[in-house]
């Protein structure tokens, strides 16, 4: 039951979008109207680089009954930048700066596009960044297991995202800093109170007819700890001067780890 509390608060849900993989887009846009349905406080903001895409998101939106709104954004990036990450990155901050102009909006939600959700994942991702400045719900990736800080299922307070700015980095090497491991990093020198774990339900697209599910978990003690923001910052810090993502190539080894205990356990 939403209480009239709940009604009151304001949750943008911000959402990087692309022709490319937008294979479950009806789906999603569906869900979101359950989501809106569910917590009324809330509306849907999607960007995308794609110009003439825009006007037809708002045919989608009104179609719905849906409120929100489809942005435009354009990236910036090097000339031998090739990865896809300036897209997503570039979507995030255009989400981000929206949200800051809306004196309404006390949190900043982001969905992805490619994930389903619970009705209810508004109310219940409220329910568990209390006390803190940002939520990271963890869900399972395309190549590896279920990642703990990615910004598919991410949670700002409005105090933390006025003062962010989403970018990322990718090297003449091709080796690429995503903008969840930056958003990391000012998170630890804004001296934010962050939360990882895996609280919400989520259903995680590879493509039109297959996905990955997570479900609320406790995590492990080992996955728990290289979490920790001050790990993670020395982790990413360590990065970008070594030009090499460790961060990344940390977590494929702990899933590589999980699934040894998995079968040892079996």
């Amino acid at each position: 039951m939403i209480t009239g509390a709940e009604k009151s608060i304001k949750v943008i849900i911000g959402t990087p979008v692309n022709r490319e993989h937008a294979y479950i887009l009806d789906k999603f846009l569906d869900n979101q109207k359950q989501i809106q349905q569910a917590y009324p406080g809330c509306e849907l903001v999607m960007a995308t680089s794609e110009k003439d895409y825009a006007p037809e998101l708002e045919g989608m939106l009104r179609a719905r009954q849906l409120r929100g709104k489809a942005l435009t954004h354009t990236p910036m990036k090097p000339d031998y930048a090739r990865h896809w990450v300036w897209d997503v990155a570039s979507a995030r901050e255009a989400l981000r700066c929206y949200a800051v102009s809306q004196a309404h909006a006390d949190y900043l939600l982001f969905l992805d596009a490619d994930m389903l959700f619970e009705a209810d994942v508004v109310s219940d991702m409220l329910a568990h960044i209390s006390g803190c400045d940002a939520l990271f719900s963890g869900y399972a990736l395309r190549e590896h297991g279920i990642g703990l800080a990615g910004a598919g299922c991410l949670m700002l307070r409005r105090r933390v995202f006025e003062r962010v700015r989403f970018r990322c980095y990718e090297f003449p090497s091709g080796e690429v800093m995503f903008e969840d491991n930056l958003l990391e990093l000012d998170l630890f020198r804004l001296h934010a109170r962050v939360r990882k774990g895996i609280y919400i339900a989520t259903d995680h697209y590879q493509d039109a007819g297959s996905f990955k599910r997570t479900r609320p978990q406790k995590v492990g003690k080992i996955r728990e700890l290289a979490n920790r923001p001050f790990i993670r910052y020395v982790l990413v810090k360590s990065s970008l001067a070594l030009r090499y993502n460790i961060p990344w190539r940390l977590k494929i080894i702990m899933d590589r780890l999980d699934r040894i205990n998995k079968r040892k356990d079996q």
